[in-house]
């Protein structure tokens, strides 16, 4: 019968044994507690954008690099596309210690932010990273680790230039008086939900519960904001309700009170 064996501490196995001579495998059983050690292990992570390719030339290369089959994983997928099944199950399964290795950096990040990021939780979780391609990306080295350190740098400089020129532009738009931001409106399923809204309001037999319902809307906070739209409004002055689009939603005045509104 096949005996399990792990490895132990050569201090833990002195205190219970009288041996002058030690061995770092000793049997599950024969003593009171033996810590778990989870053995580094690489795995592999192949990707191509289309089904007429294949993954064979990736794959070779991970085998070459030691890395069992069990151990790599693939996905179909375009560059730009956010879903990867392959990468995601990999991800979850990684632990500290481990080493993840990509054919080209492009077969796993989608951005050099993304990279980075990738990255970053990696160095974080203790997970080593390396490309084969490009042979100066492996932070199980020193070296790697530098280059790698660089490449983080220019990434976190790529971003602060595109905040600084956001900031910059938005900044320009308001001194020439531009509004910034989505333009008002509704879309064409929401006008049409709009209208609705205001048909089942206004005919009173229905409460905002069942009118949400019927119109498949999630909040209230989303119904009056329709039926804002459609032109319900609350006189400032009384509180009572009534319909006037022309009015905006912060100055609206019932007909009584309206001769209150001051002429622009």
């Amino acid at each position: 019968m096949k005996i399990s064996y792990r490895l132990i501490e050569l201090s833990l196995l002195n205190k219970y044994t009288d041996s002058k001579e030690f061995t770092f495998s000793v049997h599950l059983n024969s003593l009171p507690y033996i810590p778990f050690f989870t053995p580094k292990m690489k795995f592999g992570y192949a990707r191509v954008s289309t089904k007429s390719q294949k993954h064979d030339l990736q794959v070779d290369a991970f085998l070459k690099e030691g890395i069992k089959p069990k151990n790599i994983y693939a996905d179909i997928s375009s560059g730009a596309k956010a879903e990867r099944k392959g990468l995601d199950e990999l991800l979850s399964i990684l632990r500290e210690g481990d080493t993840l290795v990509v054919w080209k950096l492009d077969r796993i990040a989608r951005s050099l932010s993304h990279l980075t990021k990738l990255i970053e939780d990696f160095e974080k979780k203790g997970i080593h990273f390396k490309s084969i391609q490009e042979s100066f990306i492996d932070t199980t080295s020193p070296h790697g680790r530098f280059i790698f350190n660089l490449f983080a740098s220019v990434a976190q400089l790529e971003r602060d230039i595109i905040i600084e020129r956001t900031r910059a532009g938005m900044e320009s738009s308001r001194r020439r008086g531009l509004k910034i931001g989505r333009k008002p409106g509704l879309s064409k399923q929401a006008l049409n939900k709009a209208m609705l809204a205001e048909r089942y309001y206004r005919d009173n037999k229905l409460s905002i519960e069942e009118i949400m319902k019927l119109i498949d809307v999630g909040s209230k906070k989303t119904l009056y904001k329709y039926l804002a739209y459609q032109g319900r409004r609350k006189c400032i002055e009384c509180g009572n309700l009534f319909w006037d689009k022309k009015q905006a939603l912060d100055k609206t005045y019932c007909k009584k009170h309206k001769k209150k509104i001051k002429p622009n």
